[in-house]
């Protein structure tokens, strides 16, 4: 096997020591990353990663994703496409790098819009090489990220079965307790973003939100804001396969007693006002024929305890 298909096999990292152990030498190792095989991440790591890759960026700065960078690369439901670089490190690191310039002191990381965080031995001693365990990286969202940013990484983490709800407490557990009212604001059943997104929102303003509400046919409606709109928040991409099943749906929440209503994925993102103002006309005219509806839902919304702030205040390292 070439130095290249060892890397990958190693998950595309790998320090040298391992390498060595494989058979490979200093020249053949020289040579692949003369050649553009392999690149070298920092002094006695090699990639077969796109140096561009948040994880290599990673490795580079001597330190392990974590928090919504480490949500990011799993793919999980996070807004925004770029951010600050959040990198684990030991809490006795020491020549650390910047993740775009070897030469870089510590002092210029801030530049590049990297956020290091100093962690227990707890954390460095799970997760991979490049991220830190799911746990660790939730419990930093939590600490970091605003209320509707940490409730939509949690709501992924559970939805696609990443953790579960032991987990979930295992994590909390871990954090002050001032952080533990998230478990009421989070809903395993959540199938999207905007539709976590739109779920958070509705509710800091004081909406009674169900999820996922059983309509005929056993076909499910997002939200049931007030028990009076049924809200469908629909994906980035517009498929028109589905243009008839969507149309019959929005049939079956008016046969339901309840104002339906479709938000784009894009405007719960970038547009949020617009969405607020047609969810707030469209329950203008469903509480006017709807009220006892609107009792029943907000009967199977507890109260919740906790500060519901827009941004956890605090930081600190995770055990």
């Amino acid at each position: 096997m070439s130095i290249a298909q060892w890397v990958e096999s190693l998950g595309g990292f790998a320090q040298k020591q391992q390498l060595v152990a494989l058979g490979a030498t200093d020249h053949a190792l020289t040579l692949a990353v003369r050649r553009g095989e392999v690149s070298r991440a920092r002094q006695g790591w090699y990639s077969t990663r796109p140096v561009g890759d948040p994880r290599f960026l990673a490795v580079r700065c001597g330190g392990r994703l974590t928090g919504l960078s480490a949500i990011r690369a799993e793919g999980g439901w996070v807004l925004e496409a770029h951010g600050p670089l959040h990198i684990s490190v030991p809490g006795n690191a020491a020549r650390l790098r910047s993740p775009r310039n070897r030469r870089a002191r510590l002092t210029r990381q801030r530049k590049f819009g990297v956020e290091l965080h100093w962690d227990c031995d707890n954390v460095a001693s799970r997760g991979s090489t490049t991220m830190v365990a799911l746990r660790d990286s939730l419990a930093r969202v939590i600490l970091d990220e605003d209320l509707e940013t940490a409730v939509a990484a949690l709501d992924w983490a559970l939805h696609t079965g990443r953790i579960d709800s032991d987990d979930l407490d295992r994590i909390l557990r871990s954090l002050p307790r001032r952080y533990w009212f998230i478990r009421e604001w989070v809903d395993a059943t959540c199938e999207s973003l905007p539709e976590s997104l739109s779920r958070t929102r509705l509710r800091l303003r004081g909406h009674h939100v169900i999820t996922q509400v059983c309509l005929q046919n056993n076909r499910r409606v997002d939200l049931v804001i007030d028990g009076a709109v049924g809200l469908e928040t629909d994906g980035e991409e517009f498929h028109w396969d589905r243009f008839l099943l969507d149309r019959l749906k929005d049939i079956e929440i008016m046969r339901a007693d309840l104002i339906p209503l479709r938000l784009p994925a894009q405007v719960v993102f970038h547009d949020w006002e617009l969405a607020l103002a047609a969810v707030e006309a469209a329950l203008k005219h469903g509480r006017s024929g709807n009220s006892g509806s609107e009792q029943a839902a907000c009967a199977c919304v507890p109260e919740f305890a906790g500060e519901p702030a827009r941004r956890h205040p605090g930081r600190g390292g995770i055990s």
